[in-house]
């Protein structure tokens, strides 16, 4: 049996038209929502300017700018946000020995503001700051009494031998009163060494509290913890230790001479 091909006629083309007519409207939206998917993307529009001036667009990171700053754009043209370029191995580095820097600087600057609220518990008024000075002084203040006291004494122990050596003026002087005078100038050297670190001591230990008040003095007016820069040690712990062995060495007797030949 031989098919014939049917020829529509006029009647048909207009319901072909008429049903094309009612199937294209409601495929719009489908087509229009894919549309809108695409551009609003979680990866967003990656969009940058190339070494040719050429401005390229994807919606993935674009290899020729890989070195190159790349913005990401929403669907409506807003920037979401800025990919820099890829760092080169030395930039890195850098990159990573600033950031070192940097996180160094706030830990030192949280630290400041810690030690300057520390202090300003400690010595809440200025009156509790000058007992605090008064004491650090008080043990060191009695050691140059000490050593005073010792070379005073040593000058009288001296006379009478100094006395008697002048019996012997151009002779030799008898090896024990030699020895005794000797004992006594090296006892004497040793005070007047001992009253000296201790003067010292003194020195550094009023610096310290000067130092130390004339900060807490801007921290009392209002100024912010840690913001008045790095703090100077008023009292290293190095300062009792010298303070303490110089009394020592003041309460101490010089030592005997040994016994004659």
């Amino acid at each position: 049996m031989t098919r014939r091909p049917v020829a529509f006629g006029r009647p048909a083309s207009l319901a072909l038209a008429s049903t094309l007519a009612m199937l294209l409207p409601a495929a719009l939206p489908q087509v229009q929502a894919q549309t809108l998917a695409q551009a609003t993307s979680p990866a967003g529009i990656y969009t940058c300017t190339d070494a040719s001036g050429r401005r390229l667009t994807s919606d993935r990171p674009i290899p020729d700018c890989i070195a190159r700053e790349q913005r990401v754009l929403n669907a409506d043209g807003s920037v979401r946000r800025v990919v820099p370029p890829t760092l080169t191995a030395e930039e890195r580095a850098a990159r990573e020995a600033q950031e070192r820097t940097v996180s160094q600087t706030a830990a030192q600057q949280r630290d400041v503001a810690r030690r300057d609220r520390n202090l300003m518990a400690r010595y809440p008024n200025e009156a509790a700051h000058q007992a605090a000075r008064e004491q650090a002084l008080q043990q060191t203040s009695k050691a140059v009494e000490a050593s005073q006291a010792r070379l005073q004494a040593l000058a009288s122990e001296r006379k009478p031998l100094q006395d008697e050596a002048e019996f012997y003026l151009g002779r030799s002087l008898p090896p024990l009163l030699k020895q005794k005078l000797d004992a006594n100038d090296a006892a004497a050297r040793a005070q007047g060494d001992a009253v000296q670190t201790q003067r010292a001591e003194l020195r550094r230990v009023n610096e310290g509290f000067d130092r130390e008040l004339v900060r807490l003095r801007r921290l009392w007016a209002g100024a912010a913890p840690g913001s008045l820069g790095p703090i100077e040690e008023a009292l290293p712990a190095a300062g009792a230790a010298t303070a303490s062995a110089a009394a020592g060495a003041a309460s101490r007797p010089a030592a005997a001479p040994p016994p004659p030949r």
